[in-house]
């Protein structure tokens, strides 16, 4: 079993920055792959950016690329995203999610756990 607990989400400006936080913890926390999502009320979970486990490959949805940035520790527990130039329909609620593999996908239903989510929110 893996649990993840986000951490730094918040309210901030447009054009604000925050860092968000994904700690993962387990008994076997190791080959896996991380992705950030985030959802919005009434809308589906939306695919921002993800990173291998092996490599440290990362991809980006379109909305996001150029102004999010994934990365993660050197023990590779804890993942963080990092927000630039915020706006306003960036609020959501942001969650981490980890698969059970090396290669991280895009699709939400090929993650195996989820944290909590935390919420953001960008002001105008």
């Amino acid at each position: 079993q893996v649990q993840l607990v986000e951490s730094g989400g918040g309210l901030v400006q447009a054009g604000g920055s925050l860092r968000l936080s994904c700690a993962a913890s387990g008994r076997s926390f190791s080959n896996y792959a991380m992705g950030w999502f985030r959802q919005a009320p009434g809308k589906e979970r939306e695919f921002l950016a993800r990173i291998n486990w092996s490599s440290g490959g990362t991809y980006y949805a379109d909305s996001v690329k150029g102004r999010f940035t994934i990365s993660r520790d050197n023990a590779k527990t804890t993942v963080y995203l990092q927000m630039n130039s915020l706006k306003p329909e960036d609020t959501a609620v942001y969650y981490c999610a980890a698969r059970g593999s090396s290669y991280a996908y895009t699709p939400a239903s090929k993650y195996d756990y989820w944290g909590q989510g935390t919420q953001v929110t960008v002001s105008s």
